[in-house]
């Protein structure tokens, strides 16, 4: 039943189309939105759109940016000997918040999971075994704890262990079963400073 309108009932069933807006939070956005001065209203489409139009993969290590390498590619700071894997963007800034971690990353924008059909090659690991062909001394697998990151994880190892290149992965201060973009940087970084060799 329509309570608002087209418009208002329209704005509300695309903001709840968004992963973890329900219709309540949606309602709330939408009115919000409606109330919102005209310029802020304008400059929140244009956002949108902006980064519809401009984001993309950094060619080097597949995370989100609107440039051709992100920042932390291109950092010459960076230790690029040390790659650290993680399943998506999220995870990477999560890690970024520790401060403490100087290498680079590689994002694999999913886990393998036979029992949604995503396989080796439906994430990014074909680019990271291209990327080890340079000088690259340590890869730590950073997925999560979960049954498709456990399973990741000793893919991922039994794919580099035969090149010499050293393998980790994180210490288990994060809880089974946990996303690592939710878990706070103290626990993250014991993690990180806690890992193992595979």
């Amino acid at each position: 039943m329509d309570y608002y309108g087209s418009q208002i009932s329209r704005l509300i069933e695309q903001l709840s189309a968004l992963p973890g807006i329900g219709s309540k939070t949606a309602q709330r956005l939408a009115f919000h939105i409606v109330n919102m001065p005209m310029e802020k209203v304008q400059a929140l489409s244009e956002s949108v759109l902006d980064a519809k139009k401009n984001v993309r993969y950094c060619k080097q290590c597949f995370t989100m940016t609107d440039r051709e390498l992100c920042p932390i590619c291109s950092n010459p700071k960076r230790n690029g000997k040390q790659i650290m894997v993680v399943e998506n963007t999220r995870d990477l800034a999560a890690y970024e918040k520790t401060g403490r971690f100087e290498g680079v990353y590689h994002v694999l924008h999913g886990a393998i999971s036979p029992m949604l059909g995503i396989g080796p090659g439906d994430i990014r690991l074909k680019e990271l075994m291209t990327r080890l062909h340079g000088d690259v001394e340590e890869v730590i697998i950073a997925t999560n704890s979960s049954l498709e990151g456990e399973t990741t994880a000793m893919y991922i190892s039994k794919l580099i262990k035969p090149t010499g290149i050293l393998v980790t992965r994180i210490a288990s201060g994060v809880p089974v079963g946990g996303d690592l973009e939710y878990i706070d940087e103290v626990t993250l970084l014991r993690a990180l400073e806690g890992r193992v060799e595979l």
